[in-house]
């Protein structure tokens, strides 16, 4: 994805953050957006090992309970 940018451009954007947060709401802003990537992390992992555990079971009982209506 940074493959495309340039180091002209990636400075060009840390400069206008700084110019619009300041010296001094930089760290808030880098703070607050290392806890959205990791809560975000935390949800994919957690959604992950939730649809590998629960896929096999429900699928296993319907079949079950299709099997002995139609016996």
């Amino acid at each position: 994805m940074l493959q495309n940018f340039g180091i002209w451009q990636i400075a060009l954007i840390l400069v206008i953050v700084l110019l619009l947060f300041g010296v001094g709401k930089l760290p808030q802003v880098g703070k607050g957006m290392g806890q959205a990537i990791n809560e975000f992390k935390s949800a994919v992992d957690t959604k992950g090992k939730k649809s590998g555990s629960d896929t096999g079971d429900k699928d296993d009982k319907d079949d079950k309970d299709d099997n002995a209506k139609s016996s």
